[in-house]
């Protein structure tokens, strides 16, 4: 009996043994760090501790900027803005201490000033505290410069006061409220060394969300990126009640928590490659998109370069060009051609006067006018109209009234007494005598006369 209790007991030391030795090779320095939480020996823990410069790199998050912090593949930095409010505050540090995590806080001014014990226990905690303004406004990208210094100026003041006025415990990190960037308070928070905090992937929290929306937020877009800093808000309960959950599925799936604080004369920063400040750092095989500075220089002597030669200035066959040369073949001269000469201008030679025959009219050429009709032709045409009786007067007498009330259109009608068929009996126009005399209508031929007399039909 005793020596089998002894074999069992033996077994057992083997089986101890061995599991120690297996723990102690696959051992991580995350499972070692999380062996140190008291109370928790699975704790999430916090992987590594980066130390920052805010000179060298005065904007970080690839929400807003091109750099992020030089974090590895499945690092995760979190952050909380908007506190302390001790309802939830106080309940989120719990949160993070039970699992020994270490994590960056954004303090609001007017937040510190009314709770600045909840700012100690930040500091208390070992957590990281930056500043987030005094009223959190939500026009930075507005502000002119005073206001925006205003805001920067008494956020820290306010938290400061929380701290006693001990400036080594506030961090030079600075989130903009609502992300809302603008040259102006960049610019400035940059002259005053202190570090503009983005993110890279938000869960969303201050939205009227669901817990359960917060963490799949969470944990969707932190998987997309694999790395980068989570942001949230410590005054909400959603975030509360969604954090634990987030928590324990980064540790399932393998990430890391990094804390971050700000370098220091004590404290230097810690040895980055450039690239490492990149979400997705360029490799060697892809180009550069962006052509590199090229940096201010001195010359360093001022010697001037040598005068081509002949030769280089012609494509053509450059030893014919040097045979040329030293055969001495005169230089081309260049022609001298004609200029022309200006001639003089002769005088304008005037044109004679037109003799006075030469507007003169032929008086022998037969012309047809019509003009207007002149007493001579009112007597001739009633002449014509009593030689037919009881049929030309009536009408003759009409086409006179006519005539006088129209005295434009009589112009150019055929006279009362040649009124008929004009092509059995033509007119003969005589030509105009020399006085002012109208045109006069010469009288047809008693023949013509009669045959147009038994044509007209009567009135």
């Amino acid at each position: 009996m005793i020596a089998n209790v002894l074999v069992m007991i033996r077994k057992r030391s083997r089986t101890v043994i061995g599991a120690a030795l297996l723990g102690c090779c696959f051992m991580t320095p995350q499972a070692a760090l999380a062996a140190d939480c008291p109370g928790n020996p699975n704790a999430l823990g916090t992987s590594r501790t980066i130390v920052v410069d805010p000179r060298e790199h005065p904007r970080i998050g690839t929400m807003q900027y091109p750099e992020t912090l030089p974090l590895a593949d499945h690092e995760v930095v979190l952050t909380f803005d908007d506190g302390p409010l001790p309802k939830y505050s106080n309940q989120v540090l719990a949160i993070l201490a039970s699992q020994c995590v270490k994590a960056t806080f954004f303090t609001i001014g007017s937040q510190a000033r009314f709770n600045p014990e909840g700012v100690r226990k930040l500091i208390a905690a070992g957590h990281t505290v930056g500043t987030h303004s005094q009223n959190h406004p939500l026009t930075m990208n507005k502000m002119p410069l005073e206001k925006v210094r205003q805001e920067v100026d008494d956020g820290i003041a306010s938290t400061l006061a929380a701290l006693n006025g001990d400036k080594s415990k506030l961090a030079p990190f600075f989130r903009i409220p609502g992300l809302m960037r603008a040259e102006i308070p960049e610019a400035y928070l940059a002259s005053q060394g202190i570090q503009v905090w983005s993110a890279d992937f938000p869960a969303d929290d201050w939205r009227h969300i669901s817990p359960q929306r917060v963490y799949d937020l969470a944990i969707q877009r932190i998987e997309a990126k694999h790395k980068g800093i989570l942001l949230l808000h410590d005054i909400q309960p959603r975030t509360v009640a969604a954090l634990p959950r987030i928590l324990n599925t980064l540790k399932e799936r393998g990430y890391r928590i990094v804390h971050v604080v700000p370098a220091t004369a004590d404290r230097p920063a810690t040895p980055t490659e450039p690239q490492q400040w990149f979400m997705r750092p360029p490799t060697e095989t892809v180009a550069i998109t962006r052509w590199p500075k090229i940096p201010n220089f001195v010359f360093t002597a001022t010697r001037t370069l040598p005068a081509p030669v002949f030769a280089d200035l012609d494509w053509r066959d450059a030893d014919v060009l040097d045979h040329a040369q030293r055969a001495r073949v005169g230089a081309s001269v260049r022609t001298a051609w004609p200029q022309p000469q200006l001639t003089q201008l002769a005088s304008i030679a005037t044109l004679p006067v037109p003799a006075a025959d030469v507007f003169r009219v032929p008086e022998a050429l037969d012309l047809t006018l019509l003009a207007a009709r002149s007493a001579a032709d009112r007597r001739l045409a009633q002449r014509a109209a009593a030689a037919v009786p009881g049929v030309g007067a009536p009408r003759a007498q009409a086409i006179s009234a006519r005539q006088a009330r129209h005295p434009k259109q009589a112009a150019h009608q055929i006279p009362a007494a040649a009124h008929g068929r004009l092509h059995g009996a033509p007119l003969h126009v005589v030509p105009p005598a020399a006085s002012n005399a109208s045109v006069h209508v010469a009288k047809r031929t008693p023949r013509a006369e009669a045959s147009a007399a038994g044509k007209r039909v009567p009135d």
